[in-house]
């Protein structure tokens, strides 16, 4: 990937501020995979204490769409059309990990996925499986 790909995604991921309030982070980001963290907030976190199916979904969408936008032209962006979430265990730890992967590339229809784990004491659990459909647009930043 050219600089100016990962300079456009760290940029774009900056604008967001749902993932400033989540605490979200960049950790990884190469072609055709975003990785995203953030930490399992009091403010984040459901009735019964794990981490809500909000966050787990959040994180997971944004780091598909990432991944899917570093295989974007750079005078394009996307959005999401359409993203379905299996939510396989609780959010239980400190820190959850999303990582985001192109299925399927495309200059109208890019398929992707993400897988979502709860971090422990550095053991991690897989707790959430996404796939969706990103639509590349104009960028507008």
């Amino acid at each position: 990937m050219e600089q100016d790909a990962f300079t456009r995604i760290y940029r774009s991921f900056a604008a967001q501020s749902m993932m400033e309030t989540l605490g979200a982070k960049l950790s990884e980001v190469r072609s055709g995979q975003v990785r995203i963290t953030a930490p399992i907030l009091p403010g984040s976190r459901q009735q019964q204490g794990f981490g809500h199916a909000g966050l787990t979904f959040s994180i997971g969408d944004s780091a598909a769409g990432y991944a899917a936008l570093t295989t974007m032209p750079l005078d394009m962006d996307v959005v999401t059309a359409e993203i379905k979430i299996n939510l396989l265990a609780p959010a239980r730890g400190d820190l959850l990990i999303a990582t985001g992967r192109v299925i399927k590339p495309g200059r109208r229809l890019c398929v992707v996925s993400a897988e979502v784990h709860a971090v422990t004491a550095g053991d991690q659990v897989l707790i959430a499986l996404l796939q969706g459909t990103m639509v590349p647009v104009p960028d507008k930043l």
